[in-house]
């Protein structure tokens, strides 16, 4: 059995991650045990772009490994989309996750339309090439304010449809069985358990 590295230095991914996929790789490592390694560099257009340009990159450096990639983000419809792809880098290149969350309300300001989504693209990479790709969204709204201390990213502001909590206040059990990059993982061991 393989182990899985995935490509990211956010360890809050590598859990969410690890949690749903539970044993179907040796054992699970992220980035963070590769600092040799340079981080790819995201000039793709898309999610599916970034995951794939993330993946391939860290597999080159890591060949006896399966690597898994994903890109994600949020997706405000009263933006025109955005964040989206420049979700983790939207009040600019070095941005905290509360600088991004302040920029986001300060653009929708009062704007009473909030439906919003979170969308998330997987691709498994191993000897140099993309085998599976996943996605996953979950519906929403983006909240007048923070709510709860859970989570990371935008995970304060955003209210899944399905609860009346948002992801700063879920568990990390419940929001896995609800978040955009659950529901890609859930795709993905579908995928995994048919080629099996």
């Amino acid at each position: 059995m393989p182990r899985l590295v995935v490509a990211t230095h956010n360890t809050h991914k590598t859990a969410e991650i690890q949690a749903i996929l539970g044993d179907r790789f040796a054992s699970y490592l992220d980035l963070t045990s590769f600092p040799e390694i340079e981080p790819a560099v995201e000039d793709g257009e898309t999610f599916e772009d970034n995951a794939r340009i993330k993946a391939l990159h860290a597999a080159r450096f890591l060949p006896d490994d399966v690597v898994l990639a994903d890109d994600s983000g949020l997706e405000v419809d009263a933006l025109g989309g955005a964040p989206g792809v420049y979700s983790a880098r939207y009040a600019g290149p070095k941005a905290t996750d509360a600088a991004n969350r302040e920029k986001l309300l300060t653009e929708l300001g009062d704007e009473p339309r909030r439906s919003a989504r979170f969308r998330c693209v997987l691709a498994l990479a191993q000897a140099g090439e993309v085998t599976h790709l996943a996605s996953g969204a979950v519906e929403g709204e983006i909240l007048l304010g923070e709510e709860g201390e859970g989570g990371f990213g935008y995970d304060p502001l955003f209210r899944p449809l399905s609860h009346q909590a948002s992801f700063g206040v879920l568990s990390a059990e419940m929001k896995n069985a609800r978040s955009h990059r659950g529901n890609a993982l859930r795709e993905l061991v579908r995928l995994l358990d048919l080629t099996v």
